[in-house]
């Protein structure tokens, strides 16, 4: 088949095309250094590299295509810059905003730390049971015991309250509801001494017997208003109650409380006061011994 083929090319006369077998033309490159301080340079040796490489120049159109490509990259370079101006513009816009709204923050947060300490200040001054009248209850303490009262709607029966009493937590509420106080008491109590009841039909009372009797408490639960405990007063009545040593303590704590009022020593300072008055007195004493 090989021999007819070419017998039929012979043939018919046709010869393969010279231009086929012409290789493509390769690309050239351009390099040259770039002067800021002369940027027609650089442009002058391109046009020297066209005119050597190519007939471009000889173009009647060239003069044209070449300014519009001028102008159209000095018209990129514009809305570059107004891109870049228009985004440091946001940028700061954005920036101020941002300063504006911490200020705003700084200004509010400073504003609820004094509401916070306007309203510590209110809540630390104990009610007349030393203990707090809040919005939904209050309580009250002697040294032995809490009382705590919580108001609910009138005719309300003991199997609709929920009273949950432990060593170191304490829920009062009523069934179907969240409840009014729940939370880590701020100390533990003896819970066989505990208990509750409903008064006049409205109000929920119990009674925690505390496990230390020696301390006053600040709050019924732990995060709730705390109270001032040197501001608590005991009733002279209730200290008649008292056995004679926690009386003394008692009393030892009302000594401290108003002194600590005044801006004066607490017992435990004058009695340290005074043994340091005493063992100068000695030292004294023997220095003057030694000399004689």
């Amino acid at each position: 088949m090989a021999l007819i083929s070419e017998y039929e090319e012979e043939e018919s006369g046709t010869k393969p095309s010279s231009s086929a077998a012409s290789p493509p033309a390769q690309p050239s490159t351009f390099t040259a250094p770039f002067d800021p301080s002369n940027p027609l340079g650089i442009v002058e040796k391109l046009f020297d590299f066209l005119a050597a490489e190519c007939d471009y120049l000889s173009k009647d159109a060239a003069e044209k295509e070449i300014a519009a490509a001028a102008k159209a990259a000095k018209e990129k370079r514009r809305r570059k810059e107004e891109a870049v101006a228009e985004r440091e513009k946001a940028d700061a816009a954005k920036a101020s905003l941002s300063n504006k709204r911490l200020k705003e923050e700084v200004k509010e947060e400073k504003k609820k730390e004094e509401n916070g300490v306007r309203g510590k200040i209110a809540s630390t001054v104990p009610n007349k049971g030393n203990g707090l009248d809040l919005d939904n209850y209050s309580w009250t303490q002697t040294l032995q015991e809490v009382t705590v009262l919580v108001p609910v709607p009138h005719g309300t029966k003991s199997r609709f309250v929920v009273c949950d009493i432990k060593k170191n937590r304490l829920k009062i509420g009523l069934k179907g509801q969240p409840p009014i106080i729940e939370g880590e008491l701020y100390k533990p109590i003896k819970v066989d001494d505990c208990y509750w009841s409903i008064e006049d039909q409205n109000t929920i009372s119990v009674l925690l017997t505390k496990h230390d009797q020696m301390e006053w408490w600040k709050t019924l639960v732990k995060g709730g208003p705390e109270i001032d405990t040197q501001k608590v007063e005991p009733e002279n009545s209730k200290l008649a109650d008292l056995d004679p040593e926690t009386r003394q303590t008692v009393e030892k704590m009302m000594f401290d409380q108003r002194q600590k009022q005044m801006g004066r020593p607490t017992s435990d300072e004058i009695q340290k006061q005074d043994i340091l008055k005493k063992f100068m007195a000695e030292v004294n004493r023997q220095i003057q011994t030694s000399n004689l």
